[in-house]
């Protein structure tokens, strides 16, 4: 999941630098939203992880 959000964040700034306004904001939208999915993943595997090994 990380390393997706990583890969539309640079093809987020290639197209940005290239001048293609439109598929860089929406690169960089997807890339924020699989970064926050990916936060969000993280921190209840975290929780669940620690509470099942009692």
């Amino acid at each position: 999941m990380l390393s997706w959000a990583v890969t539309f964040l640079i093809i987020a700034i290639i197209a940005a630098v290239l001048g293609f306004g439109g598929i860089a904001g929406t690169a960089a939208g997807i890339a924020k939203i699989l970064f926050v999915v990916f936060l969000v993943l993280f921190v209840v595997s975290f929780i669940f992880g620690r509470r099942g090994r009692g």
